[in-house]
């Protein structure tokens, strides 16, 4: 995908002027309430005009106020999933499911409709009424509608922000499998950075209508920190699990990891607090933490009474929270050795 976006757009005191390129196939808008994110979202889809400037995917232009040239949406071929999935209640949920694809002409149908169901686990729900829907369920079925009409692009505003932890985490593993399968570019709005981190590569951050960064997402995050209670959160994406005496342990990169919970799907996914990670000049003569990490510091970010290391352990990458004085204790600068202690309880399994 290669989308080249100018756009200005002027809505009572609010203005939006924003100018970016994206290549990514999973990027991100990320800001808060009002930065003017799903305003965006409803410029490339057309959905609204802007006022002036240009929208160029790929080899189209979708919008050109100069030339005059507004695709309209349907023109566009742009999926749109909003934050409530707008299901046609006088439908059941198979003629929701179908009612873009038999709209999409039969040249641009690239996706098998049962194979689709199958990935995102709607075909047990296709008989249902969709009043008898849950809310991950609701979104699962607005998604595959969506895909279902074959889009060059898709745009995703908010879509697990109506949703409670348990089910935004239910509803993560079928994105990252369809996405993962049909290579369709996707543009994920939200102003959750946990989200972002999990849905995408690359990340334009918006604040006051205008792009102000554009990064890789874990750059972002590394470099970002929380006022909150919590720390920096590790992602560990891990596989099937293996018993270890009364524990259990995973491959990670060239390291083995020993965990207290059993990995059962092809895909895990942990959190690990930053603050869990204590940091040892040299191996120590024993410890009660199972896992004891050989790493290599690549960056150190400072902040204030706070300081985090970015490590390199066995191909993979890790970020421990100290404070400064012990970062000066041990000697701790970009090329140093370190060892990295980490209980195996210090682990919670996200999905």
């Amino acid at each position: 995908m290669e989308l080249d976006v100018h756009v200005q757009k002027k809505i009572g005191d609010f203005h939006l002027d924003c100018t970016f390129s994206l290549s990514a196939s999973r990027a991100g808008v990320f800001g808060p309430s009002g930065s003017g994110k799903s305003t965006l979202m409803h410029l490339l889809a057309g959905l609204a005009t802007a006022d002036n400037g240009h929208i160029r995917l790929d080899d189209q232009i979708l919008f050109d106020s100069s030339r005059k040239i507004n695709k309209r949406p349907e023109e566009r071929r742009i999926g749109v999933v909003f934050q409530h999935a707008h299901l046609f209640p006088h439908m059941s949920v198979r003629q929701n499911l179908l009612y873009g694809y038999s709209r999409t002409a039969r040249k641009e149908r690239k996706i098998e409709p049962e194979g689709l169901f199958k990935v995102l686990g709607v075909d047990v729900l296709k008989d249902r009424d969709v009043t008898t829907l849950s809310g991950g369920e609701r979104q699962r079925v607005a998604l595959a509608r969506t895909l279902l009409t074959c889009p060059r692009l898709i745009l995703m505003d908010e879509p697990l922000s109506g949703l409670d932890e348990e089910r935004k985490f239910q509803i993560i593993p079928y994105l990252e499998r369809v996405f993962g399968e049909y290579s369709i570019p996707l543009i994920f709005i939200s102003h959750s950075l946990l989200e972002m981190r999990m849905m995408t590569e690359e990340l334009l951050v918006m604040e006051q209508g205008s792009i102000t960064r554009q990064l890789e997402t874990e750059s972002f995050a590394r470099t970002t920190w929380d006022t909150g209670r919590k720390g920096y959160i590790n992602l560990i994406s891990l596989g099937l699990s293996q018993r270890h005496h009364d524990l259990f342990s995973y491959n990670w990169g060239d390291n083995c990891l020993i965990l207290t919970e059993p990995g059962e799907a092809p895909e895990n996914l942990f959190e690990l607090d930053a603050r869990e990670i204590i940091l040892f000049k040299r191996h120590p003569e024993a410890t009660s933490a199972r896992n004891l990490l050989q790493c290599k510091v690549l960056q150190v970010y400072m902040s204030g009474n706070r300081a985090r290391v970015e490590l390199e352990t066995g191909g993979k990458s890790l970020i421990a929270q100290i404070v400064p004085e012990s970062v000066r204790e041990l000697g701790i600068e970009k090329g140093s050795e370190v060892v990295a202690a980490i209980k195996a309880s210090a682990f919670s399994r996200i999905f």
